[in-house]
């Protein structure tokens, strides 16, 4: 693996509670230590046991141990798990060179569900990530999951995506291996059908390195 595109490497992993985000974060960050890397991981919460935001920093440096936090225009990749969530971290966060990838399909707040709250409209959703990002890929990560066998896979599905992506620090051998190391039976192959899937879909969608 060559060394990183940017150091340190700033990612940014955004969601709902309950979407499995922070399980990503540690997936990532368990695979840059593999490759001897330094990596900080730090946590936000909102109201996460009732689908609050909740967002991970990946700090990621070959040189030094990175500070947790990413400043505010700096992360360099966005994994977003919800659309809304996703614009609201790239609104903070990104930057001329930010990759994008997420999951368009939002879950909607209670608010709305009542009917006292009004959700953005998803065309609009899309093309404002679009525009924040240097590239942004869009992958039904969840309707993967479903499909895989489990909805609770669409975190791993959208890190075979992410593995696809120009500038994504880690092979999908680097990842496949840490699902092997940290899942068994049959929740390791459920994840890997999640994972190949999710890698198939950004390759057919163009984002493939």
């Amino acid at each position: 693996m060559s060394s990183l595109k940017y150091d340190p490497l700033n990612i940014v992993v955004c969601g709902i509670g309950g979407q499995g985000n922070v399980l990503a974060a540690e997936v990532l960050g368990s695979a840059m230590v593999d490759r001897g890397c330094r990596v900080a991981v730090g946590e936000t919460y909102g109201a996460s046991q009732r689908g609050g935001s909740v967002m991970s920093h990946v700090r990621v440096s070959e040189r030094r141990d990175p500070s947790v936090l990413i400043p505010s225009g700096e992360a360099h990749i966005v994994i977003g798990f919800e659309p809304l969530e996703t614009l609201r971290i790239a609104q903070k966060y990104a930057g001329a060179n930010t990759v994008i990838v997420y999951d368009p399909r939002p879950v909607y707040p209670l608010g709305v569900l009542q009917g006292v709250q009004t959700y953005p409209d998803l065309d609009e959703l899309a093309a404002e990530i679009q525009r924040l990002s240097a590239m942004a890929l869009a992958i039904p990560a969840a309707d993967i999951a479903m499909e895989a066998g489990d909805s609770r896979a669409a975190n791993i599905a959208l890190l075979g995506a992410f593995s696809q992506m120009p500038g994504a620090p880690l092979s999908r051998e680097d990842l496949e291996h840490i699902l092997e190391k940290r899942f068994k039976g049959q929740v390791l192959e459920l994840n890997r059908r999640a994972f190949a899937m999710g890698c198939e879909a950004a390759a057919e969608k163009g984002g493939a390195l």
